[in-house]
C-alpha cells in the first residue's frame, strides 16, 4: 500500500515562523523587548506578572512595560492587570475567533499589536494561553521565554512536557511557601529539568509571600535593556538560588 506522508503540520510552523519574523521586526524597530510567559493552567502566571509589576513600580530603573493577554475566552486576567494604570494591556481571546486555539501563535499576536503603543513601551509580556504543550510549538517573535512551574504540579512536569522546558530561557518554581505542607521533591524536579535543559536557569518563587520576585524583576529588567533601541551585549541570566 503507498502512503503519502501530509506536510500540514510542518506547513503551518513554516507559515507562523514567517509571521514570527515579521513581528519580531516590528518589535525591533520599536526598540521593545518581548517575553513569552508560559505555564499549565493554575501554575501561578498572572499573580507572579501581578507581583512583578507592584515591585517595578518602585524601581528607579524600571522598564516601561505592557502586556498581552491570551485566553481562550474572557478577560479575567486582563481585568487584574487593569489596576496597573501606566501598563497597556491588550486582550486575545481565542475563541471564537481563532478557533479556541489552546496557545496563541504568531498571527495572533500580529493581530493585537496595533492595541499596544509599542513605541512607548521597554518590555512586553506576552502572557500565553495555559497548556504545557502547543504554546512550546509556535514561536509568535519574541526575545525570551519563561516558563512558570508551581510545586502543586509535581517532580515530573519537565520529563512529560520535555518541549516546554527545553524552550524555555529561564524557570520559575512558583508557590514555594506550599513546600511544607507538600510531600514534593524540589531536589528531584531540578534533576528532571537539567535532564531535559542542562543549565537552564530557575528561581524559587512565591506570588503569595513575596520570595524571589526581586529576582524575578531583575530578570525582566535585564531582558528589557538587551532589546534598548542602543545595541548592548545580552545580559547573565540570573543565578539559581
Amino acid at each position: 500500500m503507498h502512503v503519502k506522508r501530509i506536510r500540514v503540520v510542518q506547513d503551518a510552523l513554516d507559515a507562523n515562523a514567517t509571521i514570527a519574523r515579521a513581528n519580531r521586526a516590528d518589535f525591533d524597530r520599536a526598540g521593545v523587548a518581548v517575553v513569552n510567559f508560559m505555564s499549565a493552567p493554575g501554575s501561578g502566571k498572572t499573580a507572579l506578572l501581578e507581583r512583578a509589576l507592584e515591585r517595578l513600580e518602585r524601581r528607579a530603573d524600571a522598564p516601561r512595560v505592557g502586556v498581552l493577554e491570551g485566553d481562550v475566552q474572557g478577560r479575567l486576567d486582563a481585568d487584574r492587570l487593569a489596576r496597573f494604570h501606566d501598563v497597556p494591556v491588550a486582550q486575545i481571546d481565542t475563541d471564537p475567533g481563532f478557533g479556541a486555539e489552546c496557545h496563541l501563535d504568531a498571527n495572533m499576536v500580529r493581530s493585537a499589536l496595533p492595541l499596544l503603543p509599542l513605541d512607548d513601551l521597554d518590555l512586553l509580556v506576552i502572557e500565553n494561553v495555559g497548556n504545557l504543550v502547543c504554546p512550546a510549538e509556535f514561536r509568535v517573535g519574541e526575545d525570551a521565554r519563561v516558563m512558570a512551574c508551581s510545586v502543586t504540579e509535581g517532580e515530573d512536569k519537565p520529563l512529560k512536557y520535555p518541549l516546554m522546558f527545553r524552550t524555555c530561557d529561564l524557570v520559575l518554581v512558583n508557590k514555594i511557601d506550599l513546600l511544607p505542607h507538600l510531600e514534593y521533591d524540589l531536589p528531584r524536579f531540578l534533576e528532571n529539568l537539567q535532564a531535559v535543559h542542562p543549565g537552564v536557569p530557575w528561581l524559587a518563587v512565591s506570588a503569595r509571600t513575596g520570595e524571589g520576585i526581586d529576582a524575578w524583576c531583575d530578570w525582566l529588567v535585564a531582558i528589557a535593556r538587551r532589546r534598548a533601541p542602543a545595541a548592548v551585549a545580552p545580559a547573565s541570566a540570573p543565578a539559581a538560588p
